[in-house]
């Protein structure tokens, strides 16, 4: 049954707009919450697309969020990320809680959206209800996720879900966004493809809470072990401070996950005890804020090219006939 499209009226007043989904905010996220994947989609499709309706629906959900546990993992391609994802996908939902994944994806270069190479490898979990896998599009956004990761986290957390899992583009020079983003972080390298030596010269070493040998029963495991372990010990760890374990898994045949999820339980009580969950939480807050309110300041100053305003002022600072602050000056005062 085709429902009801809302007047324009009432998109004012917080409604979805009609042509997607045609729904309260409300009411929308109440049924995400109920287990409604198609509400659900419906919500993280006005996040990515940056709706109009997006304000209606960030207020909307607001009293619903701060709940879910949320756990990012990064890395180079082709150490196993999504197959790691899927393994602790099962281990939560043995738990009886619901998970979220939100897999950022490169942008195809066809059609912009994601590759949706992460889905096509968590088949597995596609029936169970208790379960929602996003592939999101990258855009040409850095550091490993989606200019869209912070408000689709949110829709996740209000939809009920108790572990939200974030997984990385994995380029594996940029990917330390993701520490801000998550409670932990799990930095996964594999043994034979340098990946510790990589990690070190990328800094993700300084992200990571949790390193994650995936592949062990390959040739070389031990020795990235030894690699990161004498790497974290060259970081400077005081007392009472978290010093990031090394676990070894082969996630591909289900080996080494209840360590992991040992491991990630242990730096919870940590962010909890030591005050640094509560920490990270504003930290996120005022990165998310600071994004949203850069990104209206650049829209309200036309700060994009072809704008008359900033290309007559890059004009005057091209011949010298004015200086960049003073130009930047100009630029803010008139918006």
């Amino acid at each position: 049954m085709t429902e009801p499209r809302t007047p324009v009226a009432d998109l004012a007043r917080g409604a979805v707009d009609p042509a997607r989904g045609a729904a309260d905010p409300a009411a929308a996220i109440q049924r995400a919450r109920d287990g409604d994947a198609r509400a659900l989609g419906r919500l993280l499709s006005l996040v990515e697309n940056g709706a109009p309706q997006l304000r209606a629906v960030m207020k909307a959900l607001a009293p619903l969020t701060g709940h879910a546990r949320l756990l990012g993992l990064t890395g180079s391609p082709g150490v196993g990320k999504s197959t790691l994802t899927g393994a602790l996908v099962a281990a939560y939902r043995k738990q009886g809680l619901r998970v979220g994944v939100l897999a950022i994806d490169p942008t195809s270069p066809f059609t912009g959206g994601a590759l949706l190479g992460d889905r096509v490898r968590m088949q597995e979990h596609a029936t169970d209800q208790g379960v929602f896998i996003r592939s999101m599009a990258s855009r040409g956004h850095l550091g490993g996720l989606s200019g869209a990761t912070p408000q689709a986290v949110r829709v996740l957390d209000a939809a009920g879900f108790d572990v939200v899992l974030i997984e990385t583009v994995g380029v594996g020079q940029a990917e330390v966004e993701i520490a801000g983003m998550a409670d932990s972080t799990m930095v996964i390298v594999a043994p034979g493809l340098g990946d510790a030596i990589q990690a070190a010269k990328a800094g993700i070493l300084e992200i990571g809470d949790v390193f994650v040998v995936n592949k062990s029963d390959k040739p070389g495991a031990h020795e990235a072990v030894r690699d990161l372990r004498g790497m974290i010990a060259m970081g400077r760890h005081g007392k009472g401070e978290w010093k990031p374990p090394i676990v070894s898994t082969t996630a591909a045949a289900g080996e080494g996950t209840d360590d992991l999820m040992s491991k990630l339980d242990e730096h919870r009580a940590w962010l909890g005890r030591s005050g640094e969950g509560e920490r990270r939480r504003r930290a996120r807050a005022r990165e998310e804020i600071s994004a949203i309110a850069l990104a209206e300041m650049r829209a309200r100053m036309g700060g994009l090219p072809g704008d008359e305003r900033i290309d007559g002022l890059a004009r005057r600072v091209a011949a010298g006939e004015l200086d960049p602050y003073a130009a930047a000056d100009e630029l803010i005062a008139g918006t």
